[in-house]
């Protein structure tokens, strides 16, 4: 009796990969799973170059939606961030058929802007979470996203998830607060909403979430809770206050509550994040 291996896709919305890394997460899957029980298999696209992306727009499109829409692929994971996704979000998800709604999908960063599309549109199988390429740079971080993406299930979960029942989602701040209205920004009404971010200086972090939290659809979340903040560019003079007093300040000032830290971010440590209701 021969059983089916599950069969992962990766797709790379945008910027660009390289062959090298794909040939490094090959190993890592034939290290790790060497029964070929479960398998990636990466779109020829990643490999496209346009500037800054991983091919051009259309490219990028063309080769989410056949991967989504292909029923001997079993899940999505995106390759890695960057930029991009923003830009094919709204041609790609009118055209993802039943058999995409059934699958699976992790990534973060960039990413977000998909996720947050698809989450409007009412995919139920989305999660904030380790991409393909954290594979190679951390071992459990890319055995508990494997176990999301295969099982649904996984023990890489972040901790709140396990005792607050209401519907969570998770974004990198500059994605989110780019996102809010627009044509992919989901209504997370009562939602706790995690956020992380990295590389950006103390006032820009400040900057965003004066915008974020002066949205009236972002007020209506059930509350804020702030993965990790890496990797601050520096401020001449120094801001004066860290990124969870920042995030404190605006939570207090537009009435949102604060509800501490989530174990998320641009790092090794990065969970798993299940879109909605678990």
């Amino acid at each position: 009796m021969t059983t089916k291996s599950f069969k992962i896709g990766v797709v790379c919305a945008s910027s660009r990969f390289s062959r090298k890394r794909a040939d490094q997460i090959d190993a890592w899957m034939a290290e790790h799973h060497p029964d070929r029980n479960v398998s990636v298999v990466f779109h020829p696209a990643c490999f496209l170059k346009h500037g800054h992306f991983a091919g051009d727009d259309r490219a990028r499109a063309e080769a989410f939606v056949a991967f989504a829409n292909d029923p001997r692929i079993d899940a999505i994971w995106f390759a890695r961030g960057g930029y991009g996704s923003c830009r094919i979000a709204e041609a790609v998800i009118p055209r993802l058929d039943a058999v995409a709604r059934k699958k699976r999908y992790m990534g973060y960063s960039d990413a977000g802007s998909l996720l947050a599309g698809m989450y409007k549109a009412g995919f139920e199988h989305l999660a904030h979470g380790p991409m393909a390429s954290d594979a190679v740079r951390h071992d459990e971080t890319a055995r508990g996203a494997l176990a999301w993406l295969t099982t649904g299930r996984t023990d890489w979960i972040e901790p709140s998830l396990a005792v607050d029942p209401r519907p969570a989602v998770a974004f990198n701040l500059t994605i989110v607060d780019q996102l809010v209205g627009t044509a992919l920004e989901p209504d997370l009404t009562d939602h706790v909403l995690m956020l992380e971010e990295v590389a950006e200086a103390a006032y820009r972090i400040d900057r965003m979430m004066f915008h974020l939290t002066g949205q009236a659809s972002i007020r209506r979340v059930a509350g804020i809770r702030l993965g990790r903040v890496s990797d601050v560019t520096p401020n001449d003079p120094d801001f004066g206050q860290t990124p969870e007093e920042i995030v404190r300040y605006w939570c207090l000032r537009s009435g949102i509550p604060f509800l501490g830290q989530a174990d998320i971010g641009h790092d090794g440590a990065n969970k798993v994040v299940p879109f909605g209701r678990r």
